[in-house]
């Protein structure tokens, strides 16, 4: 989100990223400065909780509130960071569990093993299918172009992968990444990925035309995936299934260890059941000053 005021505070160890918005003229509301989703934790270190206490004075007083509400997302319900929140928070405040899209099943693949490793974990009717879709892809003449963009090359490649979107059935629907805000944040992730050499994209093209893309980047040798698209009129040569095992191949040959695809919930993420094994969960908590 563009607007609201911005609290980051850091040790050696430990880290806050707050956003700040008035909610009355005496009362601040204070989350993650990606407040759609709720998936990256905004409160990191070993000892991220105690550190947030200690440091309420100083977003008290950056602030100038005299109520507070603190949101701590993309947390394990049951890790170290919930339970330190409510060791260090109980007495003051009020610990009130979120909903939606704020609490949630992330799904991810181990990449150990390599190619190979990651075929044989999957089921014989999904490695069986998978082959063929490559083989399909192959014959039609589909190639598929693997891009690590340095700063100069990420705009037009976002402006490829655009193109791609709006033929999509998501384009058409007015449901993809070129919707407004939407566009903005995703630019400028690749933009700010390619500065890091992390951005991985692969088109995938026919002829002259892009028809498909798939979009990450990494964090060490963990990708995280974003967004895959394919144009319309190939929906039945299943080019997001091969864009999907282009990405993991390309990944292993990297040596990656980790692919996250997100969050595992709706009919429209079912497909991912096919190419993960691992599950976990996601919170987000408010503190409320009593």
């Amino acid at each position: 989100m563009s607007n609201g005021e911005l609290f980051i505070m850091q040790t050696e160890k430990n880290l806050l990223l707050l956003k700040g918005y008035r909610a009355a003229p005496n009362t601040f509301v204070l989350g993650p400065p990606e407040n759609m989703w709720f998936f990256g934790c905004n409160v990191l270190g070993r000892k991220g909780a105690e550190f947030l206490r200690d440091s309420l004075p100083d977003i008290e007083r950056q602030f100038a509130c005299q109520s507070l509400a603190i949101t701590v997302s993309g947390i394990s319900p049951t890790g170290l960071l919930r339970r330190d929140l409510q060791r260090y928070f109980k007495a003051d405040f009020e610990i009130v569990e979120m909903d939606g899209r704020a609490r949630g099943v992330q799904c991810t693949a181990s990449l150990k093993g390599g190619w190979d490793g990651y075929l044989s974990r999957r089921s014989s009717n999904t490695r069986r299918n998978i082959r063929k879709q490559l083989r399909r892809a192959d014959e039609a003449g589909v190639v598929f172009e693997q891009h690590c963009p340095i700063p100069l090359e990420a705009d037009h490649l976002f402006d490829r992968m655009l193109v791609v979107e709006l033929q999509s059935w998501k384009g058409i629907a007015e449901q993809g990444m070129e919707q407004p805000g939407v566009v903005d944040f995703y630019h400028l992730m690749l933009r700010e990925l390619s500065k890091t050499a992390d951005a991985r994209v692969i088109m995938a093209r026919f002829e002259d035309r892009d028809i498909g893309f798939i979009f990450g980047g990494m964090l060490g040798r963990i990708y995280r995936g974003q967004q895959f698209s394919f144009v319309d009129d190939w929906a039945a040569g299943s080019i997001g299934n091969t864009l999907q095992a282009e990405q993991i191949k390309w990944l292993c040959e990297e040596g990656a260890n980790r692919y996250d695809l997100g969050p595992l919930q709706g009919p429209a993420m079912e497909y991912k059941q096919h190419w993960t094994e691992q599950r976990y969960q996601i919170s987000s908590v408010v503190l409320r000053r009593r």
